[in-house]
């Protein structure tokens, strides 16, 4: 029967106190109960790791890897050589699951003969959840991708995320693929190795997992190590080119728009990119792939446009960011649809 599956739940603790009662207490009470809960204690620098103790004291299923900081991508692995169940879920340790994602997961997972499930998931604040709902809507039918078009949609980054987690393995997809060690952005030097592995990849539209956003966190403070973002998309391009060469457009397409955006976070940030050769280098490979990026984004007018002004000069393309921004604040330009806002109830005490 499915209920006897093993599911083993990693988590990386590092430096989460004030959120982590909540992230464990939502895996120690999911409804299915035949887990394997992996805490990973980073050397974090507070009571995480005495936390992380408490809890495997009380619980049977818990079981704890204290170490010196090596990184999100360190832990991880550890968690993965550790694990013995049948699939695996990644949660980082300022989420949190609704109590049904594990049980719910299993169901479609048995029932579709699927490799990999993923669930939607809500942009936890304060104060609201947000939740992407331009393509699928909560109570549609499951989604069913086979390998040629979850390639497709990996490397576009819309339906399916680079997102380790939200999602269920079956742990032999990831038993031999570590995380890159040093680097951010960890999930997009990862991800397209696993699914490039995967023959049924499921969507559920439900959200079941909220991923928190902290202003600390690293996606709310930009540092160079941000850019580890372009350089995961050029070596997945490099993937890519070899093995999917019919899906390069879909690549140049994304790696030029994450370009922009870096380029435009750097020239805001200019203390952390004093010199420039950040920004130089950005520009230079927009140059030196015009040809190749112009193809990509042949039927995008408005990315066409951004790129036209940028290869002009970049000082342009930033002038018409912040001319569009400005109409914005007016009310003269309609704001970009994207996220809905679902709730307002609190979520922090």
């Amino acid at each position: 029967m499915w209920g006897e599956a093993k599911v083993s739940i990693i988590v990386p603790i590092y430096n989460v106190e004030p959120y982590i009662h909540r992230c464990l207490d939502s895996i120690i009470h999911q409804t299915y109960s035949n887990l394997e809960i992996i805490l990973v204690d980073d050397g974090s620098p507070d009571d995480c790791g005495k936390i992380a103790n408490d809890y495997q004291q009380t619980d049977c299923r818990v079981h704890v890897i204290h170490q010196e900081n090596a990184g999100l991508s360190d832990a991880r692995n550890q968690g993965v050589k550790r694990a013995t169940g049948d699939y695996t879920m990644f949660v980082d340790s300022d989420d949190w699951l609704k109590e049904t994602m594990v049980e719910m997961m299993m169901t479609y997972m048995i029932r579709y003969q699927a490799d990999v499930v993923q669930t939607a998931f809500y942009y936890a604040y304060q104060d609201k959840l947000l939740v992407d709902q331009r393509y699928f809507k909560e109570h549609d039918r499951p989604v069913l991708l086979q390998q040629d078009r979850l390639m497709y949609e990996l490397i576009a980054n819309e339906k399916v995320k680079n997102f380790a987690w939200g999602k269920l393995y079956k742990t032999s997809f990831i038993r031999n693929i570590p995380f890159k060690k040093g680097v951010l952005f960890e999930d997009v030097f990862w991800a397209h190795h696993v699914m490039h592995q995967v023959d049924r990849y499921l969507i559920l539209h439900q959200p079941m997992y909220y991923y928190y956003q902290r202003d600390d966190s690293i996606a709310a403070t930009y540092t160079t190590r941000s850019l580890d973002m372009l350089k995961g998309l050029k070596e997945r391009h490099r993937f890519v080119e070899s093995h999917y060469p019919e899906l390069m457009d879909t690549s140049y397409k994304l790696i030029l728009k994450t370009s922009l955006i870096h380029y435009n976070l750097c020239t805001l940030n200019r203390s952390i990119d004093s010199n420039k050769l950040h920004r130089e280098a950005i520009a230079l490979y927009i140059r030196n792939n015009a040809k190749e990026l112009k193809q990509a984004i042949s039927g995008d007018k408005s990315l066409r446009l951004h790129l036209r002004l940028f290869l002009w000069h970049p000082y342009l393309y930033m002038g018409y960011l912040g001319w569009r921004k400005g109409l914005r604040q007016m009310k003269l330009l309609r704001t970009p649809t994207g996220l809905t806002e679902v709730t307002k109830e609190v979520l922090v005490k």
